[in-house]
């Protein structure tokens, strides 16, 4: 009788399995939404996960299977998503009805990860409203310049690293490995108050820590999948994201910088001084170490990766387009005559073309290939297509806008796979189909740091040395078919090879004069 019973119970559990995942791969048909016929479980991504096609180009190709919606379906596995392709409809949704849709669906458990679950990417509602008003000021203008300082001490003893081991012959480095370090430091001295410097000391913890748990690769875009359509079998394997050893170190860092300041009175004009300043006030979030730790913590991930990957994507750009490079360093020139070879903050902030060059990369390579929303408020969307019917969204809804996908559509980019600043010169870049930082309230908070980030760096890597291709540098470049992240297959190989800094300072200089003498 207990055999029986036990599998009548399989059954009945398969049966009911079964018609579950039927009802959800039926959604969009019973909606009436364009959309690819899925594959039981694993939806419209089963081309990635056998390996086919990297994810950016698959959900590229099923972009161009509907031009004339405003909007089609996709299956992220057994998740149904409304991708909008229609760049007013888009703009309305993450603008104008921002109330309806203000939250992020979340990459982090909250029991498995709880201090990194309360990252800002994370927070919904309210809560997210008044951390983001609280770390705002913390990525104004006023506050770029006075870290711009810190960021060019650290672009120095990068390309000072760079000019002593390459030298007149050049050497060949994978530039995710460089521009790493370079955007550890960064983040270190910027956001912590910690000097790193992760070319003289290359296994310093911070990197090796960075390296180690936020670089987006297959395992992470694995375990970010997992999460996100499979959350109850995640926790049940206790599939963390990050887990307490990372959590722990910055948790150790975090308290270490707050306790030292509050003991030596130190001040400075970061992220975690701004969190520290509201913990005896009335109003607003309370912030304890925890908090702090996870705000600090996604920063710090953000520069590490995402920034990181963008300027790499940059320097291949300008290094297989010698035209490029040959107007860039131009322009980099024109401003070291005008600073006397000492670069500001403004002489940087003002460089149109290298405002194009940042701004084409960003174009060709946007690191978030897809931004996600979720409903919070029913609406009411219009037809996708002339003959179908509007439909109405309920609260826990996900929709998806596709900035890979719009940035290289040929009806808003002519040439769209071309590398081509002058597109961003000449005004006919249409900004309603330009958001490599997102759309809306919930646009990067840390985009002024991030262009200022990559800005210095490739000012002085091109000041002091000529980028190159390498044996290994493929052109065209192919992406990586296990990586959510854009990445290129093989890696960031470029060749670097040291100018000759003085000559080339001295000719920049009015009258000839030496840096060192003004």
């Amino acid at each position: 009788m207990e055999l029986f019973t036990l599998l009548l119970s399989i059954v009945v559990a398969s049966i009911c399995l079964y018609y579950f995942i039927i009802s959800k791969l039926t959604h969009f048909e019973r909606l009436k939404i364009p959309h690819v016929r899925p594959i039981p479980l694993l939806g419209n991504m089963a081309p990635f996960v056998f390996g086919r096609i990297a994810p950016m180009e698959l959900m590229q190709k099923i972009y161009h299977l509907f031009p004339d919606a405003k909007y089609y379906g996709f299956y992220d596995f057994t998740k149904p998503m409304i991708v909008i392709r229609d760049p007013e409809l888009i703009s309305t949704i993450a603008i104008k009805q921002f109330d309806n849709f203000s939250d992020h669906y979340g990459f982090v458990n909250e029991t498995l990860d709880p201090i990194a679950a309360k990252n800002l990417f994370n927070l919904r509602g309210d809560h997210w409203r008044e951390m983001r008003k609280l770390l705002s000021p913390s990525f104004t203008s006023s506050k770029m310049k006075m870290m711009f300082g810190l960021m060019n001490q650290c672009a120095e003893n990068f390309v000072n690293f760079v000019v002593t081991e390459s030298g007149k012959t050049g050497k060949a480095y994978d530039m995710k490995d460089l521009l790493s370090r370079y955007a550890t430091d960064t983040v270190a001295t910027c956001a912590f108050g910690i000097n790193t410097d992760s070319f003289k000391y290359p296994n310093n913890e911070f990197f090796m820590v960075g390296k180690k748990a936020m670089t987006f690769d297959a395992w992470m875009s694995f375990k970010f999948f997992m999460h996100r359509n499979f959350s109850l079998l995640s926790k049940i394997l206790k599939l963390r994201m990050f887990g307490p050893k990372i959590e722990n170190f910055f948790k150790d860092v975090v308290a270490t910088t707050v306790k030292a300041r509050d003991e030596q009175g130190i001040v400075r004009p970061d992220m975690i001084q701004l969190m520290m300043e509201t913990r005896n006030k009335d109003s607003g979030p309370e912030f304890d170490i925890d908090e702090m730790t996870a705000q600090a913590f996604v920063f710090f991930l953000g520069g590490f990766d995402t920034v990181s990957s963008v300027m790499c994507f940059m320097a291949h750009e300008i290094g297989v387009n010698p035209d490029v490079q040959r107007k860039l360093r131009e322009e980099i020139e024109d401003v070291l005559r005008q600073t006397n070879g000492k670069p500001t903050y403004e002489a940087i902030n003002r460089m149109k073309y290298l405002d194009a060059v940042i701004n084409e990369t960003q174009r060709l390579y946007p690191v978030a290939i897809l931004l996600d929303r979720v409903c919070v408020k029913k609406t009411v969307l219009p037809p996708a297509t002339p003959d179908g019917e509007p439909i109405t969204l309920k609260p826990g809804d996900n929709i998806w806008f596709m900035p890979f996908s719009l940035h290289r559509d040929p009806k808003y980019y002519p040439h769209p796979k071309k590398f081509d600043p002058e597109r961003f010169l000449n005004g006919s870049v249409d900004n309603s189909v330009y958001m490599p930082f997102g759309i809306g309230p919930r646009l990067c908070i840390g985009n002024r740091f991030a262009l200022m980030e990559a800005k210095i760096m490739i000012f002085h890597l091109l000041w002091r040395c000529d980028i190159e291709p390498d044996v290994k540098t493929r052109v065209p470049m192919v992406f990586n078919k296990k990586s959510l992240a854009p990445l290129p297959d093989g890696g960031f190989w470029l060749k670097l090879r040291a100018r000759n800094s003085k000559a080339s300072v001295t000719q920049c200089l009015p009258n000839g004069h030496n840096v060192d003498e003004q």
